[in-house]
């Protein structure tokens, strides 16, 4: 059997780089290349192989929570077909990207993570920065990797990678079980050599295969669909994922059946759409929510029905609701008591589409549907209208953005009161116009995100909208899109504290509490004194970007277009009104209000908090 000399680290990158993707017959590398910050814990390994083979192109960050970001919003841009590995030192540099990890895996987003990791002989530990634990000596760190990582393994010996790169991948490219994959690599096994098989670093094609659903199941769901008279599908992440919009709008053009979005199926109709009904659940539309709640039978593509999707289990009140659940995993085809069709989603539409051939939901239900869709156009161009205020509206914000943006340019965002916004309000045109990390809602994801998608879609303009509070938590990745020449125009809401939590704690009778930048109060003992005086345009100068300061939205129209001509990434920043928010409509979400306290407000808010929990429901 021939066999080629090399380190452990330097067989993990040239297995790398052989991997290939194929779906519909479009095959292309599953890797993009690699980030890394280096210690001394990868940087004779996995640095010093990344060095030796150029073209897996090596890409530096600031910050490794950052990177991990960048990375699965690279992948999830291009539909889960292609990632980044991402490698670092032993200790902290480790533990950074754990967030990041968490967030690939409830986003079900392939990113494979390279930490380093203590010494496998252990004669020379403690290491700088490993942890002791006197009841093992096997454990370290990245042991805190296992609870949010698909696939986990330690590489205590320099063979073994060749029995865990093919898991890693199985895990990586699979539709249903994809994540974050973590491979810790001891800092004294990365450079140590063994005589690999040479086979291990031929071309290997990953083929991604779209399931279709059980013929059993799928007449039994054709059963059900003919003898509903208010079916509604929920169109989740899955849509987007299996590139199945136009095969959707195809068939609800055909059937008449009304779609609610999630978060992450935004954009699986365009927003004119006559069956789009928008955002559903708590930050859904009025009509979405509505329709949910009549709704007999609910069809849900590619959905894991969170509960801002199911507001807290309150959106499906017809007591004789059923499930049909399209979902490529078996874990979210069955919630719900539904009946599951374990399928592809493109797949699964296609067959639903010939077997229902001639069905049509009742004329007055698709009227009715349609007339609630325009009238939540209008409402959302009453809130892009609404100029009047000083500080800005939020709302209006995001309509002058979306008026500049083109059909095709993206806007990301991830934590805040901006993700409700932008559910309720971003008119989406394409697919993958709207980007939203919403499964774990991580603030600091906005701007390394952005880069993510820059990287992969070029041609795409790419707006970050990111609050004071997110922009203050993670805004270093601004320095590596301009050394990328990756050109974002980032819009950063300054409303001097956090808007979502702010509102959330007067929600529930706590008036704001801790959720604004003030000085400490010598009268009070409380931050509730002066405003901070930070200067987020300064801080966005200092890291090599073009700065705007919009005093108003129609300052901020021309800030649009100049940063259009900008060949580096610009950050814009205007002053918001906190308390100026986009109102809920038909929705509640599951927020526990304290049984007991002095406040009149709390025990007020409890009372409503007890009325509004009994629409929860099990479905079973």
């Amino acid at each position: 059997m021939k066999t080629e000399r090399l380190t452990a680290a330097q067989a993990i990158v040239r297995f790398l780089s052989s991997q290939q993707v194929e779906r519909d017959g479009r095959r292309g590398p599953f890797f993009a290349g690699c980030f890394g910050i280096f210690g001394h814990g990868n940087v004779s390994g996995i640095g010093q192989a990344l060095l030796e083979r150029p073209e897996f192109r090596y890409y530096q960050s600031r910050n490794e929570q950052a990177m991990v970001h960048t990375a699965i919003a690279y992948a999830k841009m291009r539909n889960r077909l292609s990632c980044f590995a991402c490698t670092t030192s032993i200790g902290p540099g480790a533990t950074n990207m754990v967030t990041g990890a968490a967030t690939a895996t409830i986003d079900r987003l392939p990113v494979l993570l390279l930490p380093g990791d203590i010494f496998a002989r252990r004669n020379v530990a403690p290491v700088l920065q490993q942890l002791e634990m006197p009841s093992s000596q096997d454990i370290s760190v990245n042991d805190c990797f296992k609870p949010v990582s698909r696939y986990w393994d330690r590489i205590s010996r320099p063979e073994q990678v060749i029995t865990a790169l093919p898991e890693a991948m199985r895990v990586l490219t699979s539709p249903s079980e994809t994540g974050a994959v973590t491979l810790a690599l001891p800092q004294d096994v990365q450079p140590e050599a063994f005589d690999y098989p040479a086979a291990l670093f031929d071309e290997r094609v990953w083929y991604i295969p779209r399931p279709p659903p059980e013929p059993t199941l799928l007449g039994r769901a054709v059963e059900w669909i003919r003898s509903s008279t208010k079916p509604l599908i929920i169109a989740g992440g899955g849509v987007l994922y299996s590139e199945a919009s136009a095969a959707l709008a195809a068939f609800v053009e055909r059937t008449g059946i009304p779609v609610g979005e999630t978060q992450a199926g935004k954009g699986s109709l365009r927003f004119d759409h006559p069956q789009c009904l928008g955002a559903i659940g708590v930050t859904g539309t009025r009509g979405a929510n509505i329709a949910a709640r009549e709704a007999d039978l609910v069809i849900g593509i590619g959905t894991r029905y969170s509960d801002f999707t199911t507001a807290s289990k309150t959106a499906f009140q017809d007591s004789r609701v059923r499930f049909i659940n399209i979902n490529v995993a078996e874990f979210d085809a069955f919630k719900h008591a539904a009946l599951p069709l374990v399928a592809d989603a493109r797949a699964a539409i296609e067959a639903l589409a010939v077997a229902l051939e001639g069905y049509r939901v009742p004329d007055c239900y698709r009227e009715r549907a349609e007339r609630l869709s325009g009238e939540w156009d209008g409402e959302v161009s009453r809130i892009y209208a609404a100029r009047d205020g000083s500080p800005a509206s939020q709302g209006a914000v995001i309509g002058v953005v979306n008026g500049i943006s083109g059909p095709r340019d993206v806007v990301v965002c991830a934590a805040g009161s901006l993700p409700g916004d932008l559910h309720k309000l971003w008119r989406t045109r394409d697919p993958k116009g709207y980007h939203l990390e919403y499964g774990y809602s991580c603030m600091g994801y906005e701007i390394a995100g952005g880069l993510g998608v820059k990287m992969a879609d070029p041609g795409r303009e790419v707006f970050v909208l990111v609050g004071d509070g997110s922009y203050l938590m993670m805004s270093a990745e601004i320095v590596t899109s301009i050394q990328e020449g990756c050109k974002l125009t980032i819009v950063v809401l300054d409303n001097h504290g956090f808007s979502s939590i702010g509102g959330l704690s007067e929600s529930i009778g706590c008036g704001g509490f801790g959720a604004r930048y003030r000085f400490r109060s010598a009268a009070t003992g409380q931050l509730d004194g002066g405003v901070l005086p930070v200067d987020l345009a300064a801080n966005a100068r200092s890291l090599g970007a073009h700065v705007i300061e919009a005093k108003d939205l129609q300052a901020l129209e021309a800030a649009l277009e100049e940063a259009r001509g900008q060949a580096r990434t610009t950050v814009i920043v205007i002053e918001t009104d906190m308390e100026n928010r986009v109102p809920g409509y038909e929705s509640w979400w599951d927020v526990p209000v304290p049984e007991v306290s002095k406040s009149a407000s709390v025990r007020d808010a409890y009372e409503a908090y007890v009325k509004a929990r009994e629409k929860e429901r099990y479905f079973l």
